[in-house]
């Protein structure tokens, strides 16, 4: 082989792992290892963009061969290798071939997306925007565009000398743009790409859909973006084409995989952005992500669990109300609110009008009855009493003790709290008119001081039948002093 030809095979391995050599030289000088995520909305539907989106898509298992990593070095050197055996052998043509096969390669890889970005930037400026941060793009156009400099170099070396020199060199171009022409041909036809709707995904599970060659996972991540039945979808993403929106899918799985499947380090969240429904697809698609979101879970239920026990375990700690007349019923629980209060509902009036509350404790309305059971959020511990006939006025060890009138059209009295827990019903004679009497204590901590135990504030409801309309104050205390 002449001199000049091996200077030109290594001229184009060296350019091919220059790139390589000098960020890692870099990286290692810097001491920096991070990376930077960039995230933007693209504009209308570009072509262009488009068909190089649905191109990246097809072609990206055949861009992570070992052969063609590094800039296509290894598949360079195989080339020069088999060129070098061809002439040993006697058979100089079919190393030509073999390398000109491996420029086809290069230069289908390199060339499509700087003509499909100039495709885009001549049709409508904005369509520039649609392909990313201008400073990401155009480091990438101009890397690819750096990369057709090897596959030149190697052509340089190959070629032979003679008057048949220029048409070999002609079919050879005209070889490689009849298949780049193809190519993208082909993907262009579908470049706008199919939005498959949630009958279409059967993503209801009737088994009527039309959507064929996608697994579960991939199903299951189209249904989260595109229906509401998964949760609250994906608005952003809604008209992403099926290819497209896979393709993004799985490149943010494999980010979340190189951080321990946690979509909650720097890198995916920056990713993710404020689409934070994605979470709920991504765990579809990803296993890993699904793996480390169900152990998050378990977690967050298992702080929840205890968190619950300490409320319960602090309510059981406090004595039971004695009652001086029997009750018809006696029920006590662990109730939750983040609103502050608690409440009881005629069905079909719930969120009905109460007024006033009367010393900012219990309010009452035909159908509706809210009692304040926190300052804002946690748990009260709650006695309820329900009797038939009035009971003795209890006013020591309480705080506060009002009274309210309520009216039941359906004969039910059955106090909720935030997490749809109920007390058993405290309207023992049916539909009619009741008094509510609420006792507290705890309250002057809770509205005082940030730091009190959960379940601190106790509750006792007497529910008796009574026609009486107006509210009934026992006992108040001053007005609350500022938390400390």
């Amino acid at each position: 082989m002449p001199k000049r030809s091996s200077i030109l095979w290594a001229a184009a391995i060296l350019t091919t792992v220059a790139p390589y050599i000098y960020f890692r030289v870099a990286t290692m000088w810097s001491g920096a290892e991070g990376g930077v995520f960039f995230g933007w909305v693209s504009w209308g539907r570009c072509t262009g963009y488009e068909i190089d989106s649905q191109l990246q898509s097809l072609l990206d298992p055949v861009w992570d061969f070992p052969l063609l990593w590094f800039g296509s070095a290894p598949l360079i050197a195989l080339a020069w290798g088999g060129r070098l055996l061809s002439e040993r052998t006697g058979h100089p043509r079919l190393g030509r071939i073999l390398a000109r096969s491996a420029v086809t390669v290069m230069i289908v890889r390199h060339l499509p997306s700087p003509l499909l970005f100039m495709l885009d930037a001549s049709s409508h400026p904005g369509c520039v925007e649609s392909w990313g941060p201008l400073e990401v793009t155009g480091w990438g156009i101009a890397m690819d565009l750096y990369y057709l400099v090897p596959a030149a170099l190697v052509l340089l070396a190959v070629r032979t000398p003679g008057p048949s020199r220029r048409g070999r060199l002609a079919r050879t171009g005209a070889a490689v743009s009849l298949v780049i022409v193809i190519i993208i041909g082909a993907v262009a036809d579908t470049a706008a790409g199919k939005v498959s709707d949630s009958q279409a995904l059967d993503c209801a599970g009737f088994g009527d859909g039309t959507v064929s060659g996608l697994d579960g996972r991939e199903k299951g991540f189209l249904c989260g973006i595109r229906d509401d039945a998964f949760g609250v979808g994906v608005p952003q993403l809604a008209d992403m084409p099926d290819r497209e929106l896979l393709a993004y899918g799985r490149h943010l799985c494999e980010l979340a995989v190189r951080n321990g499947g946690d979509i909650n380090a720097p890198a995916v969240s920056k990713a993710i952005g404020e689409m934070n429904s994605l979470v709920g697809p991504l765990t579809r698609l990803c296993p890993k992500v699904a793996e480390v979101e169900q152990e998050r879970g378990r977690q967050r239920q298992a702080e929840n669990d205890a968190f619950i026990a300490a409320a319960e375990k602090s309510c059981a700690a406090h004595p039971r109300h004695r009652p001086r007349v029997k009750p018809v019923r006696q029920v006590r629980a662990t109730m939750w609110t983040e609103f502050w209060q608690i409440n009881a509902w005629d069905e079909g009036n719930e969120g009905g009008e109460v007024g006033d509350m009367v010393a900012d404790l219990v309010g009452s309305g035909p159908g509706a009855l809210n009692i304040w059971a926190a300052a804002e959020i946690g748990h009260a511990c709650v006695t309820g009493e329900a009797y038939r006939r009035r009971p003795p006025v209890e006013t020591r060890g309480w705080e506060q003790v009002v009274e309210v009138g309520y009216e039941t059209a359906q004969g039910v009295l059955t106090i909720v709290d935030g997490n749809g827990e109920r007390l058993p019903d405290l309207a023992a004679d049916g539909p009619g008119n009741y008094r509510v009497r609420v006792h507290v204590r705890g309250r002057k901590a809770a509205q005082e001081y940030i730091d009190v135990p959960d379940g601190t504030v106790q509750l006792l409801i007497m529910v008796f039948p009574g026609a009486e309309k107006n509210p009934v104050i026992y006992r108040d205390y001053p007005p609350r002093k500022p938390r400390k």
